[in-house]
């Protein structure tokens, strides 16, 4: 009575020598078999990386507009009074936490003239306000003409005028006179219109420390400008006027988010689901060509598959090769599909200025999916190569 056949086991590195039969041995095949998977994987990161660069240019573009900009005044009383805001506002607004920058401008008892020959009663309406230098970079506002304020310049008797301001004083151009609080001041620059702060268009703004020497400032800020992080701006609204004056938070007025922040969140909605939706459609043709890639490559070595068999290998064995060269073949695609899908994306953005944005879930994706894809389309191919019978295997080479 015979004895029955010992199984033979393969150790990993027997595994590994037999995933790579394929690959080694047909070169050109194996090539392009990868390059297949790299142009799917490729194509996913390619889609979702420039949507989302598109995503954050827009995003961006919107919160240069104000859609992260919050205002804190002076609120009324029940006399309908204006109610100061304490000296310590601005400061304290500064240290809430998701509050990136911080600005303002104060109030004075200086009127603005084109000269001192008008009558003092004829002021057109315009105001003269303190400020402060970073003004013009949290409003995201600039100057049309001249030059904005300076460290030196904010003790100097100068001043930049608001476009109406320019308009209704006569003044073209930078280096003309204008009459503030009896006194003449230099124009500096005149600004270009800005939609987040109108009121600065009517108005003379001097810098702070001149405006409190000369001009009856005070160190009470008449308006507090805020930038905050874009998703916390409802968060730093409900806290505004508490920290504001802690003592009346109720004479504190916030403005209320503007509809670009209302904008801001339907198009992050819509984009971020446009983005999801480009994935899984380019995920899913990525996915079918893996698979025909796969299941055409074992068919063609059929001949291969029967020859092994006559020589004694088992089922288990052929399937476990086959399986393993899927699995190479899907890492290396997907790896090759990371890099030129991630160039593909970092070229377009860099060519329409975008910000360049490639989601970090399609960068572990990516590679995970081509691997997780190619086993399963070599599944199929590989048990059907493990259960063919040795004499039709080789009849059909």
């Amino acid at each position: 009575m015979s004895s029955p056949r010992r199984r033979t086991r393969l150790r990993p590195t027997d595994l590994l020598r037999l995933g790579m039969i394929g690959p080694r041995t047909r070169k050109t095949r194996s090539a392009l078999s990868a390059f297949g998977i790299c142009l799917g994987i490729a194509a996913v990161i390619a889609v979702t990386g420039i949507s989302a660069s598109n995503q954050a240019h827009l995003l961006a573009r919107l919160d240069q507009l104000g859609s992260n900009l919050i205002t804190v005044s002076p609120g009324k009383d029940a006399q309908q009074q204006l109610v100061p805001l304490p000296s310590t506002a601005e400061k304290m607004l500064a240290r809430v936490a998701p509050v990136q920058q911080v600005t303002a401008t104060g109030a004075t008892k200086a009127e603005i003239y084109r000269n001192d020959l008008v009558p003092k009663q004829q002021t057109g309406g315009l105001s003269v306000l303190a400020a402060r230098l970073n003004l013009l970079d949290v409003l995201h506002a600039t100057v049309r003409s001249g030059r904005w304020l300076d460290k030196a310049a904010e003790n100097l008797p100068v001043t930049v005028l608001g476009d109406q301001a320019a308009q209704r004083l006569g003044v073209t151009a930078p280096g003309e006179r204008v009459w503030l609080g009896g006194q003449p001041y230099v124009v500096r620059g005149i600004l270009a219109p800005n939609d987040l702060a109108p009121e600065l268009g009517t108005a003379a703004l001097v810098g702070w420390p001149q405006a409190r020497a000369q001009l009856g400032a005070d160190d009470s800020a008449a308006t507090v400008y805020l930038r905050t992080h874009p998703e916390r701006v409802p968060d730093v609204q409900a806290v505004a006027g508490a920290t504001a004056n802690p003592v009346s938070p109720s004479m504190v007025a916030v403005s209320r988010p503007s509809d670009l922040l209302v904008a801001r969140g339907e198009a992050k909605g819509a984009l971020t689901g446009l983005v999801l939706s480009l994935a899984a459609v380019a995920l899913l043709v990525g996915g079918v060509g893996i698979a025909n890639t796969m299941v055409v490559g074992v068919m063609e070595r059929r001949g291969e598959i029967g020859l092994r068999r006559a020589l004694g290998a088992r089922g288990g064995q052929i399937a476990v090769q086959f399986l393993l060269e899927a699995v190479l073949m899907g890492f290396i695609g997907g790896i090759g599909g990371l890099v030129l899908g991630s160039l593909a994306v970092y070229g377009y953005a860099l060519v329409q200025g975008w910000p360049v944005s490639v989601p970090f879930y399609t960068i572990v994706a990516g590679p995970s999916v081509s691997v997780l894809v190619a086993a399963v389309a070599g599944i199929y191919p590989a048990l059907r190569a493990a259960g063919a019978s040795p004499t039709d295997a080789l009849r059909s080479a």
